[in-house]
């Protein structure tokens, strides 16, 4: 049976033209599956019941299923799902929650970010993450995404699913074709309305993708996992770096600020005796100070224990971070959630595969 989320909405109504129903019912059936999270056919009841028939016959709504969860303290809940062919991906939800003034009162203001995964496995073998510990499998098709985010929707426990992160298992630019298929109906406001700029990809430096994103007509948010501003250590960090070393990486992206004229975010994970001491700041400064609408975000690293790695005290951190800020860097530092549970990317996935 192929997965209905593959079809955006002008495909689905050719579809249901060529049945002889009205394309009018594509956009119910949108409504059905991405705003009220229906997963059976037989539930749209304001279809007609030979049209339900159809569609049951054909397609099919969600094909994963959910093989463990794990929810930390603070909210943030981990899904491990098992695909129809056994591979395993992670999604996280991670409620967010800021007071907002208005006048003389204050309101909380509850939403939930998603993170999800775009292959199974990967291939780039990063030292400080766990997701590739156990190779590639495979990409992941554009409805199997659409199938964690509307899992995601169906089950956050604070406010509904606002921002969605590609941050997950997986390189996102390594499965181009199906990543940009998920997010324009993401995107669509006939399925999620997720808005563009609520949209993160992050990218471990893959410049051929990089430059075909820039030539889409969609203001996602890119993202750049850095981790080290200097070849010798980001060659071992991230072998990626071989391949596309900084000097290439960084003139591609100040080719995509010009062209979109858009804001790049440096991810840089700050790991305790390996990137995180004034030198690493130093030449971090000297790598970013003169590309225009760069942000560095701070991230203390979550533990993997696979991997030996442990975030620095927190005075290295701060001292760190006011480093780049004197400097003339936009800075934000993120605390990583869910380190009361298997929150790093792969973990969760690494210790099922083990049992």
């Amino acid at each position: 049976m192929q997965d209905i989320k593959e079809l955006n909405l002008k495909t689905l109504e050719d579809k249901l033209l060529s049945w002889g129903s009205p394309k009018y019912h594509a956009r119910g059936i949108f409504n059905w599956i991405y705003q009220k999270g229906v997963y059976e056919f037989s539930q749209m009841s304001n279809l007609p019941i030979s049209l339900r028939g159809l569609l049951a016959k054909e397609y099919l709504i969600l094909s994963l299923h959910l093989a463990d969860t794990q929810k930390s303290s603070d909210g943030t809940t981990k899904f491990l799902f098992e695909l129809a062919d056994k591979n395993l991906v992670e999604a996280v939800n991670i409620p967010m929650v800021k007071r907002a003034s208005t006048g003389k009162t204050a309101n909380r203001l509850h939403s939930t970010t998603g993170c999800i995964s775009s292959q199974a496995g990967c291939k780039f073998g990063c030292s400080f993450c766990a997701s590739g510990q156990k190779g590639f499998k495979r990409n992941l098709s554009a409805g199997e995404i659409l199938d964690e985010v509307l899992y995601l929707k169906n089950n956050t426990s604070i406010g509904n699913l606002t921002h969605i992160v590609f941050m997950g298992t997986g390189e996102p630019l390594d499965n181009y074709d199906h990543l940009l298929k998920a997010i324009r109906i993401i995107n669509s406001p006939d399925a999620f309305n997720v808005g563009a700029r609520r949209i993160t990809i992050s990218t471990c430096g893959i410049i051929p993708g990089i430059k075909k994103l820039a030539q889409e007509d969609l203001q996602v948010e890119l993202s750049i996992s850095l981790h080290a501003a200097v070849d010798k250590l980001r060659n071992q960090l991230m072998p990626v770096n071989n391949k596309y070393p900084l000097a290439t990486l960084i003139k591609c992206c100040q080719e995509y600020i010009t062209k979109t004229n858009r804001q790049i975010t440096f991810e840089y994970i700050l790991i305790k005796g390996v990137n995180a001491d004034a030198v690493a700041a130093g030449n971090l400064v000297k790598l970013l100070k003169d590309l225009r609408l760069a942000k560095v975000n701070l991230i203390p690293a979550n533990c993997v224990a696979e991997s030996k790695i442990f975030p620095p005290d927190d005075a290295q951190i701060d001292y760190f971070k006011q480093y780049l800020i004197k400097s003339g860097l936009n800075v934000t530092l993120r605390r990583e959630r869910g380190q009361d549970i298997d929150a790093a990317c792969g973990q969760l996935r690494l210790k099922y595969e083990k049992i």
